[in-house]
């Protein structure tokens, strides 16, 4: 089987993106393995530190390799924000194949030090371990907003520069980069999130030219995210629309079957919720 790495060059190759979806327990992990094996693409299993923790970092990984060896399928584990090099080092041990440091709360030299600590590590154990930073502030949890994440703004000015980006790489090492180009985390109600800046994905692409990855996409326009991914996004994030319609489903099926205490009984729904949500975006990032 390709490795992650191979994959991402060659949906870079074919102006695709690979889908990136989170998940907090087996029935989400279901839904998104049925849908990508139903089309037949690759997939990343995304946990952060709140879902790692709930699931267990070494836990998940034994989880995603089990799906990849019973069925021979490319389906890989992201290591997602992870806010200190311990945790990072955590993850690299347990055996994902890529990791997420998060130094946007940082300050810039901070953030530099810990994320080429971060590369160096990874490279130590494994050079196949991708390495990704984000680079701009675009909040930092995943649900249902009434308006931007404190923190956040989306004019340019406030958008990741390509110069700093360059730089950046330079100095960490990084193999992917995650910028804040009118992108935020969560969703706002309704829906329907603000238009991302396409421009700036492509001035940032033309001068790293590494993978870069769009976080974020919740809510986002069809239009919006294969512009995006035409323009150098590599990779797509999504979390809250999975989290939502797994809500959505497991109440209707509460409502509906009052008296069944078996879960397995009652949570079939959601895992086909989620797998009809993961489904759509597939399509979407791979232009079927």
């Amino acid at each position: 089987m390709k490795t992650l790495r191979e994959y991402i060059k060659e949906a870079e190759d074919r102006g695709i993106a690979i889908g990136h979806f989170n998940i907090s327990n087996l029935e989400t992990l279901r839904g998104i393995f049925n849908a990508a094996k139903k089309l037949n693409v690759p997939v990343i299993i995304g946990v952060a530190e709140g879902e790692r923790n709930y699931i267990g970092t070494k836990q998940v990984a034994a989880l995603v390799k089990s799906y990849r060896d019973e069925y021979n399928y490319p389906i890989f584990l992201n290591a997602d924000h992870t806010y200190s090099y311990e945790g990072v080092k955590d993850c690299i041990d347990a055996g994902y194949d890529s990791v997420i440091f998060d130094g946007t709360g940082l300050p810039h030299d901070e953030n530099v030090k810990i994320t080429k600590q971060c590369v160096e590590y990874a490279r130590s154990v494994n050079p196949e371990i991708l390495v990704e930073a984000e680079l701009g502030f675009i909040g930092s949890s995943s649900k249902v907003l009434d308006k931007l994440p404190d923190g956040v703004k989306i004019t340019e000015e406030f958008l990741t520069k390509p110069e700093v980006a360059k730089q950046f790489i330079q100095d960490t090492g990084i193999d992917m980069l995650a910028p804040a180009v009118g992108n935020i985390h969560g969703m706002l109600k309704g829906g329907i999130d603000p238009a991302l800046n396409i421009k700036r994905v492509g001035e940032i692409k033309e001068i790293v030219k590494i993978p870069m990855v769009l976080h974020g996409a919740s809510g986002n326009s069809r239009d919006d995210i294969q512009k995006a991914i035409k323009n150098g996004m590599s990779i797509v994030h999504v979390n809250t629309e999975i989290r939502v319609a797994f809500r959505k489903a497991l109440e209707k099926e509460l409502a509906e079957k009052p008296n069944d205490v078996a879960p397995y009984k009652y949570m079939d729904e959601t895992i086909l919720a989620v797998e009809n949500i993961v489904e759509e975006k597939l399509k979407i990032f791979n232009f079927l």
